[in-house]
């Protein structure tokens, strides 16, 4: 599907110039929505410009000259009011300085923290040029000389010399990244976070719930070291405001998995790595630890023979296995059950499987393929965009039974999904037999779990949950260090009612839904986390962070 493009906005300038299409713009957005990456980074990362193309549009859109430097052009009274370390960290030059006007060259001129420190140390007025970064560099090494080493500006007294040698000579961040995972296993930190503070970053790490000063960053190049990690991280969930996932290391040969989530800050973004608990995927549906009414909701959606279910979760792996799981509860004697996906979901081996294009549009084409090849069940591992979307609910009003994923997080970031979809008539409700959302939960230890009093804004609000007694854990040899136990699976399982679906049908938030079900008596991953928290297998916060946030 196309997108607009803002007036003005680089897109917009280098289609205006015919450098680029609206299709080359389509694809460097969703990268950009993947990936993190600025719209130009994405542009040049799939070769449809160069850095060129992107500084010579970026001048043109703020109004400001583009240059091509040459050391005549620099004066070296102009030089010395700028220090070398500046110009390095910001990637700027001086040209000249004409009474109380400083003009200099720079390669991203919105950086608005290099002209603050521009004006300031030279107490003039300043004029932007913008120039490539390559040549920029260049006159740098000629202007104030290259026998200063550029380094990461990571220092730490808990990494030996040689150690800080390699890490600040990889100016990408990956050195430094590798490093820290390894000390966050080498001494069995709960959490390792970069928290930005002014002109560094501070670095800490957390272990038997105490923070330590591990190092401090500069943050020259944070900004690369941040965008190394957002494209490592493998996530389902990328947005402007938060971004999160997994990230596999290998170390020793053994590979060990982290979650890195990522906040936007003042100075850049917030940074806290987590060793992962491993989370064994249930193999059957008893170890899902289902309520009484969670069972018979999932019995109602096993028993249907047709429209579509719908299984919503960022990981793709795990929408495989609870597809799998309601697969098993399904009568496929005698039935055509074709999946469309590369997953590795166990029950794949006795059915054939189709691949799914990363191509929207293709997707769509492909699950409307299978039409001709009369299915009687289709597990489809992705169905999240719009015309996969479509093509899914078309199948299922052709009466076919439909297990759907969806790279969703959460029944009600699900069920906002599914109104814009009905106001963009991309199915009919009624085909809707229901979904299941879910999200994992982290217990505490039972080795070293102890009763304590929270601080008030740890507390549950007010008619949500008051246990007995809160607890929290502090890390023992048990769970090295870190205070945690297993992982477990809070579940919403819905059944579309005929009371749900006709309020369905109206609403255009998620609000009036819930209170329809709280009418139903729904019990759902609320409370079941209610009753985790209240026989103390879990910490307040752990509750707030799965049901409140």
């Amino acid at each position: 599907m196309s997108r607009p493009v803002k007036k003005g906005s680089l897109g917009e300038i280098l289609s205006a110039c015919k450098i680029i299409t609206e299709e080359d713009i389509g694809a460097a957005l969703e990268l950009q929505e993947r990936s993190g990456m600025r719209l130009g980074e994405a542009l040049i990362a799939l070769g449809f410009v160069t850095q060129e193309d992107i500084d010579w549009a970026l001048s043109n859109q703020l109004d400001l000259p583009y240059i091509r430097l040459k050391h005549d052009m620099i004066d070296p009274e102009a030089i010395q009011l700028i220090p070398a370390t500046t110009a390095r960290k910001f990637n700027l030059i001086p040209l000249i300085k004409a009474g109380g006007e400083l003009n200099i060259a720079i390669s991203d001129p919105l950086n608005k923290a290099a002209l603050a420190a521009v004006a300031h140390q030279s107490g003039c007025q300043v004029n932007v040029s913008v120039a490539l970064i390559r040549e920029i560099r260049e006159m740098i090494d000629i202007c104030y000389g290259s026998s200063v080493q550029e380094s990461l500006g990571f220092g730490s007294t808990a990494f030996s010399p040689a150690a800080l040698e390699i890490i600040n000579g990889d100016l990408t961040g990956g050195k430094l990244l590798d490093y820290l995972l390894i000390f966050t296993m080498q001494n069995r930190l709960s959490a390792l976070s970069l928290q930005p503070m002014g002109e560094l970053v501070q670095v800490v790490g957390r272990r038997n719930g105490t923070m330590h000063p591990v190092g401090t960053l500069g943050t020259t190049y944070y900004p690369d070291f941040i965008r190394k990690i957002r494209r490592s991280i493998d996530t389902g969930l990328r947005n402007d405001q938060q971004c999160g996932g997994k990230l596999t290391f290998s170390y020793r040969s053994q590979p060990t998995s982290f979650t890195i989530n990522l906040l936007p800050g003042y100075g850049g973004d917030y940074v806290t790595i987590h060793p992962t608990i491993a989370t064994t995927l249930p193999e059957r549906r008893s170890e899902l630890h289902l309520l009484p009414e969670q069972e018979r909701s999932f019995d109602t959606l096993s028993q249907a023979t047709r429209g579509i279910t719908f299984f919503a979760s960022p990981l793709v792996e795990e929408r495989n296995r609870f597809m799998e799981l309601m697969l098993k509860e399904i009568t496929t004697t005698g039935k055509n059950v074709i999946f469309l996906g590369e997953g590795a979901v166990k029950s794949g081996g006795q059915f054939p499987r189709i691949p799914l294009p990363a191509d929207e549009a293709e997707r769509g084409a492909t699950i409307r393929s299978v039409m001709s090849h009369d299915p009687d069940i289709l597990v489809i591992e992705d169905a999240t965009e719009p015309i996969p979307f479509a093509a899914a609910c078309q199948l299922a009003r052709e009466g076919k039974l439909v297990l759907a994923g969806l790279a969703i997080r959460g029944m009600t970031e699900t069920i906002s999904r599914l109104l814009m979809y009905r106001e963009q008539n991309y199915f009919l409700p009624p085909v809707v037999n229901g979904l299941l959302a879910w999200q994992g939960i982290q217990l505490l230890c039972p080795h070293c779990r102890a009763e304590y009093t929270p601080a008030t804004e740890e507390l549950p609000p007010p008619g949500r949950v008051s246990p007995p007694a809160f607890y929290r854990s502090t890390g023992c040899d048990h769970c090295s260090g870190s205070g945690l136990g297993s992982r477990r699976f809070l579940l919403d399982i819905l059944p579309f009612t005929v009371p749900f679906l006709q309020q369905f049908h109206h609403a255009t938030t998620p609000a009036p839904l819930r209170e329809q079900l709280a009418v139903e008596g729904y019990r759902g991953s609320e409370e079941a986390a209610a009753q985790l928290l209240t026989e103390g297998d879990i910490s307040p916060g752990e509750y707030r962070a799965s049901v409140i946030l």
